[in-house]
């Protein structure tokens, strides 16, 4: 909560009040009697917020945009149709952007939700609804404080990141296991080469298979990615991380053997945490 899901004006506590009496007590239907045996009272707020950030990190809109050369700028405007085409190609649906004062406000994704809303499957549909924007004229302006990036251009790797390299597993208990196959796979067979080039203030990772993208959660590299996602490192214990949307945690349903390949997904909600580190070669 504290690093995805922070207030405007600082009082963090009030807004997740705000968030749940608005919002979260109209998906929580559930009967107590609904809940695993044992469940201590608030469960269904816990439920709530942690599918909220569940979903909330597989949807990294300023990758996705910025894959398609659309930065934050106090100059540049930008038209309703490229915003929405960008947002589709990686997610394949739209979601509504809302504006204020003729600049990108607010972001809406939407979900139908089959089965229960504690294990069930967030289903994406279009917004059944447009936002606020108008078709042109729409700025996409910087955080305050921030810098405008540069434009996009393919090239050497940014600095510290390697421009070849392969990618090893660390389970949470600081066990290397294997490392990423050419589709972006986990497994202990032979390591894949990557390679980075710079897009933005970050990286795009490219395999023999094509380039690497975090696609529905999942981390997936193939010929048919249109949109890659752009990566950034963080340094941690002499290690050079790979990171996304601001978080190193990676995770998986199982650990690899053989020649199993197991799906690595972004955030830390399956039963195996892992980080991801980037090796020279």
């Amino acid at each position: 909560m504290n690093t995805y899901w922070l207030s405007n004006d600082g009082d963090n506590e009030s807004f997740w009040e705000h968030e749940w009496n608005k919002h979260g007590t109209c998906m929580s239907t559930l009967k107590p009697t609904c809940l695993p045996s044992g469940s201590k009272t608030g469960l269904d707020a816990a439920n709530y917020f942690q599918a909220t950030i569940d979903l909330f990190k597989t949807l990294d809109t300023y990758s996705t945009l910025a894959a398609a050369g659309i930065y934050p700028s106090s100059s540049t405007t930008f038209t309703l149709s490229q915003l929405t085409t960008a947002v589709k190609a990686k997610f394949g649906y739209t979601p509504a952007f809302d504006c204020k004062s003729g600049a990108v406000n607010a972001i809406s994704y939407y979900f139908n939700l089959k089965g229960s809303v504690i294990d069930g499957t967030w289903v994406p549909i279009n917004a059944p609804k447009a936002g606020t924007c108008p078709s042109t004229g729409i700025k996409y302006l910087p955080k305050s404080g921030g810098s405008t990036p540069t434009s996009s251009t393919a090239g050497t790797a940014p600095t510290a990141v390697p421009s070849r390299s392969t990618v090893t597993v660390t389970r949470s208990g600081g066990t290397s296991t294997g490392c990423l196959l050419s589709y972006g796979t986990w497994s202990t067979q032979t390591c894949a080469t990557m390679t980075a080039t710079t897009s933005g203030n970050g990286f795009i990772l490219t395999s023999s298979k094509g380039k690497c993208a975090i696609v529905s959660g999942a981390l997936s590299c193939d010929s048919s990615v249109s949109s890659a996602t752009v990566f950034t490192a963080t340094s941690s214990s002499g290690k050079l991380l790979l990171t996304y949307g601001g978080s190193t945690a990676f995770t998986a349903d199982s650990v690899p053997s053989g020649t199993t390949q197991v799906t690595l997904y972004s955030g830390s909600a399956r039963s195996q945490d892992v980080t991801l580190a980037i090796i020279a070669v």
